[in-house]
């Protein structure tokens, strides 16, 4: 392990973070990042992805650019939390993955209030596991909850219906196309969604199970290579898998009106934004449609407990939020990430020159 603190904050992920911890378990093979990027609302949070990292570097730029869009999540889904992420550099199918979550949940109980949960490569079985052993572990007990990809995938459909309004002067989507890639934990149950109002739907997912679920329920669905997926002239382009679907070179191939998608870090870079604003594609920030399943989680940690009711009442407020980033892209001549991105700041900065 060769990484120093300059050289990690000289990485262009490092936006101030507070701290980043290294966790290392050498007994049960575990190696694992945890960064906060920022805790003035409230103590950090947000999930744990375990992933086949090509380096440590890798893993540490992942954590620290998900922690930061934890933060700017908190602030405009109007929940008392930080950004912070978890990243475990490993096989999510690894025979020991037991042992290895066990000694995570474990570490988590030393570092000051941080809480987690799921994330890509940690289902929710995982999730119930790990409470086992900390209790700043969340997203455990779900019988009594929303799934939390439900959760997920109805904030996204919500700004989707919100932005359709804006854009073709109706939230119908009956007689729109969708193209969705990935069918994970948050593309099926958006899937599921659309599909009642419109089979005029395009999938893509790596994994050939999910892709054979999906046509058994939904017949009507086409099935595209997940390379060309962002090809297809669709109104709507929706990324549900990993980040970094929008880029320079897959910028230029989009046939869409709107992106709105679930995945984390959609944009290669910020200036992306700016890019497809300028071409007339409305992009919806990510952390702001994606949020259904923070609000969902972290009600647990609400006074009094868990209340479907409050949850589903937050998550309809998504929609009334990226309304409004839309409004002000529209009358600023501005891209909808930087002014949600203003937004979130101004809530999360609010009291540090007091």
């Amino acid at each position: 392990m060769n990484m120093k603190f300059l050289e990690i904050e000289s990485l262009p992920e490092f936006d101030n973070h507070k701290f980043l911890i290294f966790i290392n378990d050498l007994k049960v093979g575990l190696k694992a990042f945890v960064a906060v990027h920022n805790d003035n609302l409230g103590p950090g949070t947000g999930g744990t992805r375990m992933w086949v990292y090509t380096s440590d570097t890798d893993a540490v730029k992942d954590a620290l650019n998900l922690s930061k869009a934890m933060t700017y999540k908190c602030a405009l889904a109007n929940v008392p939390f930080g950004g912070s992420k978890g990243v475990i550099i490993g096989d999510p199918n690894s025979q020991n993955k037991l042992n290895i979550l066990k000694a995570y949940a474990n570490a988590f109980n030393s570092l000051g209030g941080i809480t987690t949960g799921t994330d890509v490569g940690i289902s929710e079985e995982d999730v119930e596991e790990m409470s086992k052993f900390s209790k700043y572990i969340l997203g455990s007990d779900t019988k009594k909850k929303i799934n939390n990809g439900f959760a997920t995938s109805l904030g996204v459909y919500g700004s989707i219906k919100g932005a359709a309004e804006k854009i073709w002067g109706t939230e119908s989507l009956t007689n729109k196309s969708l193209a969705i890639k990935g069918l994970g934990k948050t593309g099926m149950e958006l899937l599921d969604l659309i599909y009642k109002e419109t089979e005029n739907i395009l999938v893509a997912e790596i994994d050939r199970a999910k892709i054979k679920i999906a046509k058994d329920k939904y017949p009507n669905i086409k099935v595209i290579n997940p390379s060309s997926i962002h090809k297809e002239k669709v109104d709507i382009f929706s990324p549900c898998a990993l980040g970094g679907d929008i880029n320079p070179d897959t910028a230029k191939e989009l046939k869409c009106q709107l992106i709105a998608g679930s995945a984390n870090n959609q944009l290669s870079n910020t200036i992306m934004g700016e890019w497809l604003n300028k071409h007339g594609i409305l992009y919806l920030p990510d952390y702001v449609v994606n949020a259904g399943g923070l609000i969902n989680v972290v009600d647990e940690l609400q006074k009094g407990g868990y209340k479907k009711g409050r949850v589903y009442k937050k998550i309809s407020n998504i929609r009334t939020t990226i309304t409004k980033i839309i409004d002000l892209s529209l009358d600023l001549n501005k891209s909808t990430n930087s002014i949600a991105d203003e937004l979130a700041k101004k809530i999360f900065t609010r009291n540090e020159a007091n």
